[in-house]
């Protein structure tokens, strides 16, 4: 039937007359959710097996020292431009699981049980992510370090400090080692941050851990299919990943870059968490040149969860594209 501009108007009035509220109340199919389900995805890589576990991420004010050489009102800029709050910034967390077939390796280890208490529950949540995701602690064969900061190493110990991981061979790169156990370095580090991150990694890895860890070198492969790259810059033993299987291949980035926007969209930035952020910025540009000429996917830590993307040379930046969710394996 002809729907006419008369019939039209008639069922406008009808409705204009009808009560906007039925007399009996409404009532929820269900409770009103007060949490997220556990967050974790896997894919894979030819015959291994990633699981990508969130840790949370941390909010925070957007200080005019985070970026140090460039205005606050520019990163503002950037950070709308990708839809994201002014004067606020987002970090996010996501260690990886990887099943060799032979082993199971957890690359990095968040925030630890700490920092979930003191984030309520906003980060630090590795080890209960990993378990959701069906994995025991006790079975994991190696834990693979990328560099000593307190969000990749600080889950390597429980809340009580014992280790988080009890049958596991624990690896790190050996120039990081190197560094954060020098009492020299240590004694030469500026107050504050870097006193602190000493600190911290003296009683993960000595009071923690008894110094029971494999030092590795770049060039050579620390678990089946899993070779350690070179990036220094952000740390002076910063290490990265190629993981392949078959014809399967990722670049596993570690921290060349945080959160890519703004940092990939803007790789000449330099944070001030990198400890030298001219020799960050060359790594970055070198590596993200790399992996869009041999358009490998990048798997990075502080990427949005679950953190696997495509990157473009976009202008003097680049561009990461997330890879599409895929419900099965």
């Amino acid at each position: 039937m002809e729907l006419t501009r008369r019939h039209a108007l008639a069922g406008a009035a009808a409705i204009a007359t009808a009560p906007l509220l039925s007399a009996a109340p409404a009532k929820a199919a269900a409770p009103v959710a007060d949490k997220q389900a556990p967050s974790y995805y896997r894919y894979k890589v030819g015959d291994i097996l990633v699981t990508v576990v969130s840790d949370g991420k941390n909010v925070f004010k957007l200080e005019d020292s985070f970026i140090t050489n460039a205005k606050k009102d520019e990163v503002n800029a950037a950070l709308v431009k990708a839809f994201m709050p002014p004067d606020m910034m987002t970090i996010h967390f996501a260690p990886l699981v990887i099943n060799t077939g032979g082993k199971l390796v957890v690359i990095d280890t968040g925030n630890g049980a700490v920092s979930k208490a003191n984030s309520k529950g906003a980060n630090g949540l590795f080890a209960d992510n990993f378990v959701a995701a069906g994995f025991d602690p006790k079975a994991v064969d190696l834990v693979v370090i990328s560099h000593f900061h307190g969000d990749h190493v600080n889950g390597l110990l429980t809340a009580d400090g014992t280790p988080a991981f009890p049958n596991a061979e624990v690896l790190v790169p050996a120039t990081e080692w190197k560094f954060w156990m020098d009492d020299g370095e240590m004694s030469r580090a500026p107050a504050g941050r870097m006193q602190g991150l000493f600190k911290n990694n003296r009683n993960i890895f000595e009071a923690g851990l008894k110094k029971k860890v494999t030092p590795y070198e770049w060039g050579k492969e620390v678990a089946p299919g899993l070779l350690a790259v070179e990036t220094v810059g952000h740390t002076p033993g910063h290490t990265s990943y190629v993981l392949s299987s078959g014809s399967g291949k990722v670049f596993i980035q570690s921290d060349v870059t945080n959160n890519p926007n703004p940092f990939a969209t803007n790789p000449g930035w330099h944070a001030f968490f990198d400890q030298d952020g001219d020799v960050a910025e060359k790594t970055r540009r070198r590596v993200y040149d790399m992996v869009v000429a041999e358009k490998l996917q990048v798997q990075g830590f502080h990427y949005p969860f679950p953190g696997l993307g495509n990157v473009e040379k976009d202008g003097g930046g680049y561009r990461v594209v997330p890879a599409p969710w895929n419900p099965t394996i």
